[in-house]
């Protein structure tokens, strides 16, 4: 998808603050430190749309993007930081359930799973929710640069297992390489059942892409080690 507009809109912790519903949400959400800023700026194709952070935990609103005035990306509270205040970790679940479950222009959420790590309680506990709430996820695994393609291949295989699912629904993802940014928006794609212009459309016939761009960074939590 060849993204042209990447404009912060607000942030918000209660549905009361939201912005008003209109075009499709694609929510991400994942444990901190999994890589979640970085993904979301390599679909936007803008490094610091959201911005990374070197201490997990950082993002305590959600916040909405808009994507070439077409869809809204959505950037949900990374959760499982053990470090986070407890008065702070408290508030994390119920901002997010209270989303997932009021939203309704919400289409689906990338639920972004560390190609290394067994999938944690806090990983259970979203798909538990998405289930719940009658959301498809969209599960993508990410640092793939980091493992061979043989372990890659025997981690799907456990992750597959531990979260119940078929192999095939996971979907590789490097931030490094940019490996599996375009499968990412296919699935989008089909699933919002909206069309995607591919990176190698032309934006606008003789105009400048990056006049069209407004970026303002938000504080994020995860980094890429």
């Amino acid at each position: 998808m060849n993204v042209f507009q990447a404009d912060f809109i607000k942030s918000a912790a209660k549905p009361k603050d939201y912005p008003p519903p209109g075009l499709p949400e694609v929510a991400f959400v994942g444990r901190s430190n999994v890589g979640k800023s970085s993904l979301i700026n390599v679909l936007s194709g803008r490094k610091g749309l959201v911005r990374t952070s070197s201490t997990p935990g950082r993002t305590q609103l959600i916040n909405f993007f808009d994507i070439n005035s077409i869809l809204t990306l959505v950037d949900l509270p990374g959760y499982g930081y053990a470090k986070a205040p407890p008065a702070l970790r408290k508030q994390w679940g119920p901002m997010i359930e209270a989303y997932l479950a009021s939203r309704e222009s919400l289409k689906a959420v990338v639920l972004i799973l560390d190609i290394r790590r067994v999938p944690s309680d806090g990983d259970l506990q979203m798909l538990r929710w998405l289930e719940m709430y009658n959301i498809r996820p969209i599960l993508v695994l990410t640092k793939c640069d980091k493992l061979s393609k043989n372990e890659q291949a025997k981690q799907k295989v456990i992750i597959a297992a531990a979260i119940k699912r078929d192999k095939g629904m996971l979907l590789p993802f490097s931030a490094l390489s940019k490996e599996g940014r375009d499968g990412i928006w296919n699935e989008i794609g089909n699933l919002l059942e909206i069309q995607l212009k591919p990176d190698t459309s032309p934006v606008i016939s003789g105009s400048n892409p990056s006049s069209h761009i407004r970026v303002v960074e938000v504080p994020e939590q995860d980094n890429q080690p």
